[in-house]
């Protein structure tokens, strides 16, 4: 059985959700990355910044990025996925909530990310076809 922990990309970072998206976007150019999970106080998952948000959200909106905080930003309810889970329990959460990023879960810790590229390396091409029309052809934002 592959899991969620076998595919995903170790080493994912969080942004505290009091954090300026500023400071946000310079991380994500540091890790090489186009998300980043934000996190409560208590480092619990609170959302995601995703590199778009920062430009769609607050720059093309006229923000100062310096002034918006990640926390500002998170929309919805966080999805996730736990790392010992099957990679069809992935499947479904990426393609039933339209996410093309998923951050995994440890005992309540973050653990790792998963995205398109991780995908692409595990899944057979007709897995991969199919992922990308559930999660693209309706898909209307990220």
């Amino acid at each position: 059985m592959t899991t969620a922990g076998d595919i995903m990309h170790r080493g994912a970072q969080w942004i505290p959700a009091h954090e300026t998206l500023d400071r946000a976007a310079q991380l994500m150019r540091e890790l090489n990355v186009g998300a980043l999970p934000i996190s409560d106080e208590n480092e619990r998952l609170c959302g995601i910044l995703t590199d778009r948000d920062i430009v769609v959200g607050c720059v093309a909106a006229g923000h100062d990025p310096a002034r918006v905080t990640a926390g500002e930003m998170a929309q919805g309810t966080p999805r996730w996925v736990d790392a010992r889970a099957d990679i069809s329990e992935v499947l479904q959460e990426m393609e039933g909530h339209q996410i093309r990023r998923l951050p995994v879960i440890d005992n309540k810790r973050l653990v790792g990310m998963i995205s398109e590229v991780d995908l692409a390396e595990h899944l057979t091409q007709g897995q991969m076809v199919e992922w990308v029309g559930n999660v693209y052809a309706r898909s209307t934002s990220r």
